[in-house]
């Protein structure tokens, strides 16, 4: 059985991600690790739009009156912000579409070194939510594709493979990935490893990524 490595967790790779967007971006969220990165933009000149039809979405709704009808895309209720707006999901696909996202950020079952990943069916697990869905539109209309997802699978084997064997969700698009032990770049030349889990090694690292990993003159530890 691989070793397992104790890495960041979840809210914490939200936390890094949410370090990557920029002021004045307009975000798309996905299910899972993404939702929690609109929890650390707070204050923030970023505006969030859930497919299902709302612009500025705030944080997960903790903190504010719960509204069951203001969702984001993975049905959690969130809090409005001033300028919130609403509109139908044609509307809400015409900007995905229509290439309006600076940024989206996507969960991921696998994904590999030439920008190809799987993010909506594992055949082993049967684990099948019915089919890809607006998941290949996001892809193919984000200016920046970014995944944040585990490392490794729980019984510790590799989730950044060398070739993708689930279902893909988009092919080629990826920009960067962020998992509970690194953060990496999706390059001409291949996988760039740009930071490390704070303590671990990487020669670690590569025994639990089956691509070859490119380190980075410049790789430093993950900083939160």
């Amino acid at each position: 059985m691989p070793k397992v490595f104790e890495g960041l967790p979840r809210e914490m790779i939200a936390m890094r991600i949410s370090r990557e967007i920029k002021d004045g971006d307009y975000v798309n969220l996905g299910i899972g690790i993404p939702t929690l990165i609109s929890n650390w933009i707070e204050g923030r000149d970023i505006a969030l739009q859930a497919e299902n039809g709302m612009l500025k979405t705030g944080p997960l709704a903790d903190g504010c009156d719960v509204d069951q009808d203001l969702i984001n895309a993975s049905c959690q209720p969130v809090c409005p912000l001033p300028g919130s707006s609403y509109f139908d999901i044609v509307e809400s696909f015409a900007m995905i579409r229509g290439g309006r996202m600076n940024v989206v950020v996507m969960g991921a079952l696998q994904a590999n070194d030439k920008g190809d990943y799987a993010g909506w069916a594992n055949p082993e697990r049967g684990l099948d939510i019915g089919n890809v869905g607006g998941s290949m539109d996001l892809c193919a209309g984000a200016r920046k594709l970014i995944l944040a997802m585990e490392h490794c699978t729980k019984n510790g084997d590799p989730k950044i493979v060398k070739k993708v064997s689930y279902p893909l969700t988009t092919i080629g698009k990826v920009n960067m990935i962020f998992t509970d032990l690194a953060v990496m770049e999706i390059t001409k030349s291949g996988l760039l490893l740009k930071e490390i889990f704070p303590g671990m090694t990487v020669e670690e690292l590569q025994s639990v990524t089956e691509p070859k990993l490119i380190v980075s003159p410049d790789l430093k530890e993950i900083e939160l």
